[in-house]
């Protein structure tokens, strides 16, 4: 999986500093908790990975540089967010199909 400069300098972050890595985990497992489905799941981890760039971008020196290099627009933080979800979450369990679709497979 690929990453953004601002994915990879936000995972390069997390990795150098663990209480940021446990503050990370518990959110996105939190938030994929509470999502009906891994899509939404990973729509949520997005937005939240974003605040916390622009939160961190403000304090953090490295992060601080990479907004002064790149610009502190939105960036999208999709890879990241299913990325994480690869690392921290156990696989959903698909749903048996219902009725008309076990009728059609079938067909």
């Amino acid at each position: 999986m690929s990453l953004n400069r601002t994915e990879q300098a936000i995972y390069d972050y997390m990795g150098r500093h663990p209480e940021e890595r446990q503050y990370i985990h518990d959110k996105v497992r939190a938030l994929a908790a509470g999502a009906e489905d891994t899509p939404k799941a990973v729509s949520r981890i997005d937005a939240e990975l974003w605040r916390y760039c622009e939160e961190r971008s403000s304090v953090v020196p490295a992060l601080r540089e990479a907004a002064r290099l790149y610009g502190i627009r939105r960036t999208s933080m999709k890879n990241l967010a299913e990325f994480l979800i690869r690392l921290w979450i156990d696989p959903r369990p698909k749903k048996p199909p219902n009725k008309a679709e076990r009728q059609n497979l079938n067909d």
